[in-house]
């Protein structure tokens, strides 16, 4: 090889003049191709549910050419869980570089993205039932399912530990937990006491329901507020293990913020196009697969929907980490009961839609349930398997409940 022949090292062009050598980058362009393929093979083939991607597109294509409702309403739903995985994987990511501040107010914005959307396409077509159905069982689902699972492997794998965590936090989220209940509950017991007058009645429950709605979210800002600003480091960590998660967060910080926006962004739209398809569809897949709209709508989309945070809060709990466990099942179950039910409650209001919040007999007694359950697992502070095992029965019983109805 010549003297000023030019070497082509990593992607630059190396000059070489006599004895300097005068690096030339390579245009702008190809290392923005190789950025776009590392962000695409960190955001989509960065998780095991990948493999479900492929039913995004299928379930498009199911709608676009006319396919039975009930492909689409199962293949939307299969679609949902890795879109779910990727917006909590973003949002980590956007938190990683905002601070644990404005990366709590992300979290606390897009955790809830699936429940969020579904629920107002729900609303805007007038499926006030499916609304209800779908926000219940998100609560249900976080409460017993997702923190069931995770102090039953979290307790088989820590069998010679003592699991504890922080009860002050778990308290105030119980605390919220309980609230929510309350407000629920009132509209239901009013139309049990005057159930001669059913006209009136359905005004008043109405009315009820909507002054209960804008208490709850009074209550949720209040909590933000509180767990950000005025008490933030009553949810921290200790120092050590504050000093830990900040090198976990370097290490999970692969993608730049720009690009996790614009990630996010397109899979919110993403999630909308399929939880359009769910909410279409999920009376006609009930009929189709002789499985109750109460059962399909309670069950089997809040796990699809809770995907995400079922996987981490299981990783957690197997790393004894059961603050951020609790932080993410009944945080979520908070966030639900508190902010994403009032708000459907006044958008509804505000779109003439009469949605309330009397969610029935059976539903309400099963969410009371729940929460006493929760609340008397979690009151010493400390945990273990059985503790879990419980959970995940009570879970079994409901949807078994739900199934039959």
């Amino acid at each position: 090889m010549g003297l000023n022949e030019p070497l082509v090292l990593n992607g630059d062009l190396e000059i070489n003049e006599g004895a300097e050598t005068v690096a030339v980058s390579l245009p702008v362009r190809f290392g923005l191709v190789r950025e776009l393929w590392r962000n695409l093979v960190k955001v989509v083939f960065g998780t095991k549910l990948a493999v479900l991607f492929p039913a995004i597109p299928l379930a498009v294509a199911a709608d676009f050419y006319s396919f039975g409702r009930t492909w689409i309403f199962g293949l939307s739903l299969l679609g949902l869980a890795p879109l779910a995985e990727r917006v909590s994987f973003l949002t980590e990511q956007i938190a990683c570089y905002t601070g644990h501040t404005v990366g709590g107010l992300v979290n606390a914005t897009c955790g809830n993205a699936t429940e969020l959307i579904i629920a107002m396409f729900a609303l805007h077509q007038n499926k006030v039932n499916v609304l209800k159905f779908s926000l219940l069982g998100s609560i249900l689902s976080n409460l017993l399912l997702v923190l069931g699972t995770s102090l039953l492997f979290g307790g088989l794998s820590n069998l010679n530990k003592q699991q504890t965590f922080n009860l002050k936090v778990a308290n105030v989220s119980c605390v919220l937990l309980l609230l929510g209940l309350l407000c629920q509950t009132l509209p239901l017991m009013f139309t049990f006491a005057s159930p001669t007058m059913m006209i009136s009645t359905s005004v008043y429950v109405l009315q009820l329901s909507r002054t209960c709605s804008l208490l709850m979210l009074t209550a949720y800002i209040a909590y933000v507020f509180f767990q950000l600003k005025t008490h933030h480091q009553f949810f921290g960590l200790p120092q050590e293990e504050e000093d830990e998660e900040e090198e976990e967060e370097e290490e999970r910080a692969v993608v730049g913020i720009w690009s996790s926006i614009a990630w996010l962004v397109g899979m919110t739209i993403l999630i909308s196009i399929l939880s359009q398809y769910i909410v279409a569809t999920i009376e006609d897949a009930s009929k189709s697969w002789g499985v109750s709209m109460s059962f399909v709508s309670i069950i089997l989309v809040p796990i699809m929907g809770n995907a995400a945070e079922h996987a981490g809060s299981i990783i957690f709990a197997v790393k004894n980490k059961l603050d951020i466990t609790l932080g993410i099942a009944l945080g979520s179950a908070a966030q639900i009961s508190l902010f994403v039910v009032p708000l459907s409650v006044i958008v509804g209001w505000c779109m003439g839609i009469k949605m309330d919040l009397d969610f029935g007999i059976i539903e309400t007694s099963s969410l009371a349930f729940t929460i006493i359950l929760t609340i008397f697992t979690l009151q010493d502070g400390s945990s273990n398997y059985i503790k879990g095992l419980v959970l995940v029965l009570s879970y079994v019983a409901i949807s078994s409940c739900f199934f039959c109805s």
